[in-house]
C-alpha cells in the first residue's frame, strides 16, 4: 500500500509537471507540424469552430485578429486553458500539440472574409425595436439579462449560426443555458432561466427578467426543459432583408477591438 501510494504521488507530480499552460517558448514550426496541426484540429476543434474556421457554435476563426488570442502566446493559452465562462473548454494536448494547432490556425486568417449583404446601421435599429432583442440581450451594458450578452456575438459567431439562431433559436441554444417551469405549492407558476441549483434551492432570472430564489421545498413542480428557449423565431417577423440588416448589425458587434 506504500509503495502505491508513492507511485501514485510521483505520477501526480509528473503529470503536474507536464501542464501544457507553462510550457510556453514557441518552437520552430515545420510543415509537418503545420500538418499534424491540421489533423488534430479537424480532429478536436472543427466540430464547434468549422473545417475552414468559419465558425458555429465556436468563434469564427478565419479571421487575421482574434478577440481573445491576438497574438500566439494567446492563443496558446486559450487552448490550454479555454475561456472562463464560455463553451470553449481547456485541452490537455501537449505543448508540441498546441503549438501546432496554432500554427495551423493562423493559416485561416488569411482566408478571403465573407462577403455579408445587410446594413448594420438598419439592423442596429432593427435590434431595438421591431426585432425586439434588446428586451433579452445585452449590448454594450444596456439591454436586458435573460439572454446571452452579444456585445462580441460578431467575434464568436459565423453569419450563419447567426441566421440559424434568429430563424431556429432552439437549434443553437447554448451550453449550460437551461430553461425552467416551476410551480410552487401555494399556486404560483414561473418560467424563466436558471441563473444557480443547489440540493435545497434555485434561482432563476423570470422573463420579465427579475431575479426569483425559491427553496425547493416550496415548489411543486419542477421542470427543467432543456434544449428550449424562450426567445421566438425571427421567421414570419423581419423580412428577408431585414433579416440581413439584423445579421449584419449582430456581425458587427466586435466588443473592444
Amino acid at each position: 500500500m506504500r509503495r502505491l501510494s508513492i507511485a501514485l504521488m510521483l505520477w501526480c507530480v509528473a503529470l503536474a509537471a507536464q501542464d501544457p499552460a507553462e510550457a510556453t517558448r514557441k518552437p520552430v514550426t515545420t510543415p509537418e507540424d503545420l500538418a499534424s496541426g491540421e489533423r488534430i484540429y479537424r480532429i478536436q476543434c472543427a466540430n464547434c469552430h468549422g473545417t475552414q474556421g468559419e465558425g458555429g457554435r465556436g468563434a469564427t476563426l478565419a479571421r487575421p485578429r482574434l478577440l481573445h488570442a491576438p497574438d500566439d502566446q494567446a492563443m496558446f493559452q486559450v487552448i490550454a486553458r479555454g475561456i472562463p465562462d464560455s463553451e470553449m473548454p481547456g485541452h490537455w494536448f501537449t505543448a508540441r500539440e498546441i503549438w501546432q494547432v496554432v500554427a495551423f490556425v493562423r493559416t485561416l486568417g488569411r482566408l478571403a472574409p465573407q462577403k455579408i449583404s445587410g446594413d448594420p446601421a438598419s439592423g442596429g435599429n432593427l435590434y431595438a425595436g421591431k426585432g425586439g432583442c434588446a428586451r433579452c440581450h445585452t449590448v454594450g451594458g444596456r439591454g436586458g439579462a435573460i439572454g446571452p450578452d452579444l456585445s462580441e456575438i460578431g467575434a464568436r459567431r459565423s453569419t450563419g449560426y447567426l441566421r440559424e439562431a434568429l430563424l431556429k433559436p432552439e437549434s443553437t441554444v447554448p451550453d449550460g443555458f437551461l430553461q425552467v417551469d416551476l410551480a410552487t405549492r401555494d399556486g404560483g407558476r414561473v418560467t424563466g432561466v436558471r441563473l444557480n441549483e443547489d440540493a435545497f434551492s434555485i434561482q432563476i432570472r423570470d422573463l420579465s427578467g427579475q431575479f426569483r430564489s425559491f427553496w425547493k421545498s416550496e415548489l411543486a413542480e419542477l421542470n427543467k426543459q432543456r434544449g428550449k428557449s424562450p426567445m421566438p423565431s425571427s421567421q414570419g417577423l423581419l423580412t428577408s432583408a431585414e433579416l440581413d440588416d439584423v445579421i449584419a448589425y449582430l456581425d458587427s458587434l466586435r466588443g473592444a477591438q
